[in-house]
């Protein structure tokens, strides 16, 4: 083992470090921590963790040396799966340099046993500082394991944010002129349209426009092998996949509902396990959702929750459903978004199907209501939504309203039954670039 990680290191000390594009997400500050923690990394496949972790490193080679920073892969097909790999790393290090170990950056290190336990003993004996990263939910802060609690710090990092999409192609907007020129919007608009069909991966945003479709697919089924089949070791493989299409094509799920269409295409499963693929495919950062809000855990538990996915990309060209579904592609962008934020949502229905999108919680506190809607110029759905954001907005008690439209900007007051309220009303660019 000590030859496999001696070739590794060698190999990294002679690395190319690829060019890069500034992200928002900037790790330098977590290098400097006066109390150091472990910098643990996680999102989807291919979201640009690593990318983000070698911008860092090369900041960090301003000061520093190759010798004083290690970068391993796990993913590396030379690597070992065993905890004895992992034990002999720094030693080795040592033995071949000696140069201080500073900086240790670990990618897919959840693929070896113990890996806890041994990153454990390496952040409480020894000054290193010490970043990892994952596609995997093992490294999130709902399965961090136990040992490592109150030692990590959990950096989420999500597709490309509209700027970033941006900043990517080289192009440049100022919210506050851009509606002043017909020219300028028109271009805005068109490179939206572009984010909402391609969505936007990294990689995919940068390969020509003929194969964006087939690295999404490759990303599909590497992320259903990989990450949810193989690490589950789930037998029943046709029954997962019908349900990630079923759950492509659908907005809103509950178990019930699920068991029952997927009984109905004879395909063998009970309700348990049916819980636990749901579980699975969320832990893959593929898919997430959104409960219902109220108070009461049993509501939550009991109303079907809606579901949207990482990119947009999954919708206009794995799923068979949205290719051209503008309404599903604004709304799962903005739920994306508002991920990235980091904000605590939900969304409201009641008895009658009135419907809000977006509920926005900050401790116990309704902070904002959001509807989305692509096209609120008819006036039929301009009441339809409207009229549910009133009635979510009399029963939260919240009185921060908003819609997210295609190209609409308005503040109004409505009057439904009796209550009053200021709703603003503003185009989906405009929201991305705040």
């Amino acid at each position: 083992m000590r030859e496999i990680i001696k070739t590794i290191l060698a190999e990294w000390k002679e690395k190319n470090l690829p060019e890069i594009y500034e992200r928002e997400i900037n790790l330098f500050d977590y290098s400097k921590l006066t109390v150091p923690k472990i910098i643990v990394i996680t999102g989807f496949r291919r979201v640009g963790k690593t990318y983000i972790a070698f911008h860092l490193i090369k900041k960090l080679l301003k000061e520093k040396t190759r010798e004083n920073i290690i970068y391993l892969n796990f993913e590396d097909e030379r690597i070992p799966i065993k905890t004895e790999f992992l034990t002999q790393i720094i030693p080795t290090a040592k033995q071949i340099s000696k140069e201080k170990i500073d900086f240790l950056f670990l990618d897919e290190i959840q693929t070896i046993p113990n890996w806890s336990k041994w990153l454990r003993r390496i952040y409480d004996n020894s000054n290193i500082r010490v970043f990892i990263s994952g596609s995997s939910s093992k490294m999130s802060s709902k399965e961090i394991p136990t040992e490592l609690r109150g030692r990590f710090l959990e950096v989420k990092v999500f597709p490309l944010s509209f700027k970033e999409f941006l900043s990517f192609k080289a192009l440049k907007f100022d919210v506050n002129t851009v509606k002043y020129s017909e020219n300028r919007k028109a271009e805005l608009l068109n490179v939206l349209n572009e984010y909402l069909e391609y969505g936007s991966l990294p990689e995919i945003i940068l390969s020509e426009k003929g194969k964006k479709a087939d690295i999404a697919i490759s990303y599909y089924q590497t992320t259903v092998r990989r990450d949810i089949i193989e690490r589950h070791n789930i037998k029943n493989e046709e029954t997962l996949k019908a349900l990630l299409r079923l759950m492509l094509n659908s907005t809103k799920y509950s178990v019930s509902k699920l068991y029952n269409n997927l009984k109905s295409l004879n395909y063998g499963i009970g309700k348990t396990t049916l819980q636990h693929y749901l579980g699975y495919i969320e832990n893959s950062y593929f898919m997430f959702s959104l409960p219902i809000f109220s108070y009461k855990i049993k509501d939550q538990i009991q109303y079907p929750r809606k579901n949207y996915f990482i990119d947009n990309i999954f919708l206009t060209k794995v799923s068979t459903k949205f290719s051209r579904n503008y309404g599903r592609l604004y709304e799962n962008i903005v739920a994306i978004e508002l991920k990235r934020r980091n904000k605590d949502i939900y969304y409201w229905g009641n008895s009658q199907h009135h419907e809000v999108d977006f509920v926005v919680k900050e401790e116990t506190k309704v902070r904002q209501l959001i509807q989305v809607c692509y096209n609120i110029n008819d006036l039929e759905t301009k009441k339809r939504e409207t009229r549910a954001l009133l009635k979510a907005s009399k029963e939260l008690k919240c009185k921060n309203l908003l819609i997210i439209t295609e190209d609409y900007e308005k503040e109004e007051n409505i009057n439904w039954f009796g209550t009053k309220r200021k709703v603003k009303i503003i185009p989906l660019w405009k929201w991305l670039l705040k």
